[in-house]
């Protein structure tokens, strides 16, 4: 399969504002490609539309070759696309290991199995040792680690990230990177949503820009960040022509 994901002119609108507008982009299996733009840009719409959060006003979403336009979130999940919050949504009356059984057992049939998958995850995400622990007592850090490992439960074929750095320490930060940038080859495609550009820099293939709605630029890391319209969404036009 040539393409994961192809986006088609799509738009969303709430009353009078177009918060994604005609934007169109593919993504092929295993890529990793960052997310990036202004606050209010769209990000987080056009998550909500890949997701199956939202449906979009106009435009098509196709998935594996399959269109997803208008899909719930569970039946998204079950075709293998995951996501995460910039504000974590755990279970609170679970422990933590049992926040992310609830992931693998959309695609295991056993508890025992669906357990094993989710502790093998909070391995990886460095909170084994709080498996069994309330979700109330993790922190702000850690709680964002449980998200990424929630989405990793699923086995997806897609992970949508969001603002996955956010309340890490530096030293979190590099081993975060260090495990996104390990998943396209173990057969994940990535499409991640950061503020900490320095992470997102030096771990993409690829980066997609938008501004007010729209895909603003499409290319490789460094071809991006030197992209006038970039340069001006972020600096504004005064740093276009310094």
């Amino acid at each position: 399969m040539s393409v994961l994901l192809d986006v088609r002119g799509v738009s969303r609108s709430f009353g009078a504002l177009r918060a994604v507008s005609d934007v169109s982009f593919s993504v092929r299996p295993n890529e990793l490609i960052g997310l990036i733009g202004p606050n209010g840009a769209g990000k987080s719409t056009l998550y909500n539309l890949l997701a199956g959060a939202l449906p979009p006003t106009s435009g098509e979403l196709v998935y594996c070759g399959r269109r997803i336009s208008g899909w719930k979130p569970f039946h998204a999940a079950k075709a293998g696309i995951a996501r995460t919050f910039q504000i974590p949504k755990p279970y609170l009356q679970m422990t933590v290991l049992e926040n992310l059984m609830l992931s693998a057992l959309l695609h295991q049939r056993s508890v025992s199995a669906a357990r094993a998958d989710a502790m093998a995850v909070l391995e990886e995400v460095h909170l084994a040792q709080y498996a069994d622990k309330p979700v109330g007592i993790l922190s702000t850090g850690q709680l964002k680690r449980m998200e990424v490992g929630r989405a990793l439960a699923l086995k997806p074929r897609l992970v949508l990230f969001d603002e996955i750095m956010a309340g890490l320490t530096p030293s979190e930060v590099v081993e975060m990177t260090e495990l996104v940038k390990s998943l396209p080859g173990r057969g994940m495609t990535v499409i991640w949503v950061e503020h900490v550009l320095r992470a997102i820099m030096s771990a993409v293939d690829r980066i997609l820009v938008l501004n007010h709605g729209q895909l603003i630029a499409d290319g490789a890391p460094q071809a991006v960040v030197e992209n006038p319209d970039v340069i001006k969404a972020y600096l504004g036009e005064e740093a276009v022509h310094a």
